[in-house]
C-alpha cells in the first residue's frame, strides 16, 4: 500500500514539473517575442500618433473651409468627421502591418466588408434616410423656419437632421416626417419666393352689373396695406353658377409667416364684404326651388290653397 501511494506521488510531482517546465518555456517564447517585435511595437505606435495627428488636423482643416459653404451644420461635421476616421484606420491598418500581422489585416477587411453588408440588409430604411438627408441638405430645398408641404402636411420647418425633418403644423402638432419620404415625394416651399398670392372666391348675384363689380371688387384690394404693389390685383369671372356668377380675386404679398397669409385673406373679404355693401351688390344665398308635384309645376303656395278648399 505505501509503494503505490508513492508511486502515485511521484506521477503527480512528475506531472507538475512537465507543466511548469512547459509553461516557462511558453513564456519565455512569448518574452522573445515581445523581446524581439519590441522596436515594431514602438514604430507601430509611433505611426499610430502620427496619423492622430494627422486626423485632427484633417479635421480641423475641412471644418474651416467647409463652414464657408452653403453645407448645413450636420453634412459638414458629417464629412469632417468621416475624414478623421478614415485616416485613424488608416494609421491602424499601417502600425498592423508594421508588426507583420498582414492576415490579421486581411480578415479585418474582409471581416468589415461582411459585416457592412449584414447591416446593410438591417438598416435598409436607417441608411436610405441618411443618404436622403445628405442629399436634402445639399440640394437644400428647404430651411429651419420655411412653411413647407410634404406628405399631405403642412407646417413650420422646426428641425433638419440626417434621418428626418421635423414640421409643425399650423395647429400645433408636431410631425416627423423620414428624409426618404420627403425626398421621394413632391414637396412644396411656400417661402422660397417671400411672395404668396391670395386667390379668393367671390358670388355675386346675376343680376350685378359685372363691370362694376370688377370695378369695386378691385378698388377694395388695392388699398390693402398687406398687399404688394408691384403687382397688379387680378379679377377672373369663373362660371355661371345656379344662384351666383362666381370670380376669383388675385393678389400678392409679403410672405414669412402662416398668419401672413390668413391675416391678408381675412382682411380682403372684410374689404370686399363693404365694398358691396356701400354699392348695393348682393352675395346671393344659394337657391332651391321645391316642386310639390309628382309631374312638376306645382309650388307650396299652390299645394296650401287646395288643402284650403281653394283653386288647385
Amino acid at each position: 500500500m505505501q509503494t503505490t501511494a508513492t508511486t502515485d506521488t511521484s506521477v503527480v510531482i512528475a506531472s507538475v514539473r512537465d507543466a511548469a517546465t512547459l509553461l516557462t518555456a511558453k513564456l519565455q517564447s512569448w518574452l522573445d517575442v515581445v523581446v524581439t517585435k519590441l522596436p515594431n511595437f514602438v514604430v507601430a505606435l509611433l505611426v499610430l500618433a502620427i496619423f492622430w495627428v494627422i486626423a485632427r488636423t484633417v479635421r480641423d482643416t475641412l471644418k474651416r473651409a467647409l463652414i464657408r459653404t452653403p453645407l448645413t451644420v450636420p453634412i459638414v461635421s458629417l464629412i469632417t468627421q468621416s475624414a478623421s476616421m478614415g485616416v485613424i484606420a488608416t494609421g491602424i491598418f499601417v502600425g498592423l502591418g508594421v508588426l507583420g500581422l498582414d492576415k490579421t489585416v486581411s480578415s479585418l477587411l474582409a471581416g468589415v466588408g461582411i459585416l457592412g453588408i449584414a447591416l446593410g440588409f438591417a438598416f435598409q430604411d436607417i441608411g436610405a434616410n441618411f443618404m436622403a438627408g445628405i442629399v436634402l441638405s445639399i440640394r437644400q430645398s428647404f430651411s429651419i423656419g420655411d412653411v413647407i408641404r410634404s406628405n399631405e402636411h403642412t407646417g413650420t420647418v422646426r428641425d433638419i437632421t440626417l434621418q428626418s425633418t421635423t414640421v409643425q403644423q399650423f395647429t400645433g402638432e408636431m410631425v416627423w416626417l423620414p428624409n426618404k419620404a420627403v425626398i421621394s415625394n413632391p414637396l412644396v416651399n411656400f417661402s422660397t419666393t417671400g411672395e404668396r398670392r391670395v386667390d379668393l372666391e367671390v358670388r355675386v348675384s346675376h343680376e350685378a352689373d359685372m363691370e362694376k363689380v370688377r370695378r369695386v371688387a378691385i378698388a377694395a384690394i388695392e388699398p390693402l396695406h398687406a398687399r404688394l404693389e408691384s403687382r397688379p390685383v387680378d379679377l377672373y369671372y369663373t362660371d355661371f353658377a345656379e344662384s351666383s356668377i362666381n370670380f376669383t380675386i388675385r393678389f400678392w404679398i409679403d410672405f414669412a409667416r402662416e398668419p401672413d397669409y390668413r391675416g391678408a385673406r381675412s382682411e380682403a373679404m372684410i374689404a370686399i364684404r363693404k365694398a358691396f355693401r356701400r354699392e348695393g351688390i348682393s352675395i346671393p344665398f344659394p337657391i332651391r326651388t321645391l316642386d310639390f308635384s309628382p309631374v312638376g309645376g306645382v309650388t307650396l303656395g299652390e299645394v296650401r290653397m287646395g288643402s284650403n278648399g281653394g283653386p288647385g
